[in-house]
C-alpha cells in the first residue's frame, strides 16, 4: 500500500517512518484526521489518548465519527479505523482523561514524537514543558473553533502567534516560565468576531490542522 510513497521519498526514508512511534493526545476534529494521515503516511507504531465518547455534535467535523458509532469510546473507534486502513499497524490506546497529576505517566510508552491535538491549555502548556525536558520533538495545534479559512493555518513559534486566545494563554505562559527552545505550534491567522454560547466550527479548519501538524512530524522523521 505503500509504493507510491516509497517512490516519492525513497525506501530509507520510508523506513524511518515506519520505525518511528507517535504519540498523539485528543482524537477530535484535528486529532482524528491527523492520525489518519499519520497512518496513511506510513507510521505503525501510535500511541492513541482520549477518554471522550462519540457525540452526536461531533458528526459535523470528526472524521472517526458516523451515525453507528455515537456513544462508543473514540479510542476504540480510532483504533478500529487505524486496523483498517492498515491492519500491522501497533495501536496503544490510552483511554482515560489526562490532567496535571496523571500527564507524566504518558511519557512512560515508549514514543519518539508527540503532537498535541487537546483542547486543554493547561496539558497542552504542561506538554510543552515536558517535551522540551525531555527532548522529544512535537508539535501542538492551537485553536480552530470560530473560524473557516484553512489557508490561514501556519506553522510558527509560539512566540510569532497572534489573534489567538489559546495561543496568547500559552505565550504567557512561556513567557512567565522563562521557557527557552523552540516551540513549534499550527496556528490561524484569521480575526473573527467574538460569539455567544458554545464554540462554532466547521470541518475545514481542524482537519486542515490535523494535516499540518502528521505533515511537521512526518518531515521531522524523514530529516532526522
Amino acid at each position: 500500500m505503500f509504493d507510491r510513497i516509497i517512490k516519492f521519498i525513497g525506501e530509507d526514508s520510508f523506513n524511518k517512518i515506519n520505525n518511528s512511534s507517535v504519540l498523539v493526545i485528543g482524537l477530535g476534529g484535528v486529532g482524528g484526521t491527523c492520525v489518519e494521515a499519520l497512518i496513511r503516511s506510513g507510521i505503525s507504531n501510535i500511541i492513541i489518548v482520549d477518554y471522550d465518547k462519540v457525540d452526536i455534535s461531533n458528526l459535523n467535523r470528526q472524521v472517526i465519527t458516523n451515525l453507528d458509532n455515537i456513544g462508543l469510546y473514540k479510542t476504540d473507534v480510532m483504533e478500529k479505523y487505524i486496523l483498517s486502513i492498515n491492519k500491522d499497524c501497533n495501536v496503544i490506546k490510552v483511554n482515560k482523561r489526562i490532567d496535571l497529576n496523571n500527564i507524566e505517566d504518558l511519557f512512560s510508552y515508549d514514543f519518539d514524537y508527540l503532537i498535541d491535538c487537546c483542547d486543554s491549555i493547561n496539558i497542552k502548556c504542561e506538554l510543552i514543558r515536558l517535551c522540551l525536558g525531555n527532548n522529544i520533538t512535537f508539535i501542538s495545534s492551537m485553536g480552530t473553533g470560530n473560524k473557516i479559512d484553512p489557508t490561514m493555518l501556519k506553522i510558527m513559534d509560539i512566540r510569532d502567534t497572534s489573534y489567538d486566545p489559546v495561543a496568547k494563554r500559552i505565550r504567557k505562559y512561556v513567557s512567565d516560565n522563562k521557557i527557552r527552545g523552540n516551540i513549534p505550534v499550527v496556528c490561524s491567522c484569521e480575526q473573527n468576531d467574538r460569539f455567544d454560547g458554545s464554540i462554532p466550527s466547521m470541518i475545514f479548519v481542524p482537519s486542515y490542522s490535523g494535516l499540518l501538524c502528521a505533515n511537521y512530524i512526518i518531515r521531522k522523521i524523514i530529516e532526522k
